[in-house]
């Protein structure tokens, strides 16, 4: 069996300021195929929950599994990886370009907290399957008072 590396964690905000993000987003809603250092695209997502569970699954085929990593903390995920473009020929020239290579990222604030040490993960078929169980919610108790 081969694993996906999951890191936990709380540090969700040290990739690049927030400017430098929506500065290469706004250019890239312009074009594709523009970036300022290196290129990044974003997966699609699908995102369900049941009572007890959040699945969450990610369209990246193509991308090799060694260069997949997940970031999880009670409230939070991040997906991040890259894909590595194929090759064109030595005398051959594109002329359609539309998939997107290089790096990815997805962060994601979760709609309830989840249980860190229960959380798995499969690729398979290009799409990269998250399964994460929910926290039990708060249990109130009254608390009898006494009169001494």
């Amino acid at each position: 069996m081969e694993f996906i590396k999951i890191r936990f964690t709380n540090d969700f905000d040290r990739v690049g300021s927030k400017f430098e993000k929506t500065l290469t987003e706004m250019f890239q809603a312009m074009n594709p195929m523009f970036s300022f250092a290196q290129s990044s695209w974003k997966p699609q997502l699908d995102i369900y929950e049941t009572p007890d569970t959040i699945t969450i699954i990610a369209e990246i085929a193509g991308v090799e599994k060694e260069n997949l990593e997940l970031e999880i903390s009670s409230r939070a995920i991040r997906i991040s990886g890259r894909r590595i473009a194929t090759p064109c020929t030595e005398n051959g020239r594109y002329r359609l370009a539309e998939i997107q290579y290089g790096t990815f990222e997805r962060a994601l604030q979760l709609p309830a907290p989840i249980d860190t040490e229960n959380v798995t993960a499969t690729y398979k078929k290009g799409l990269l399957q998250i399964f994460l169980k929910k926290l039990a919610l708060e249990t109130r108790y009254k608390i009898p008072i006494s009169s001494e």
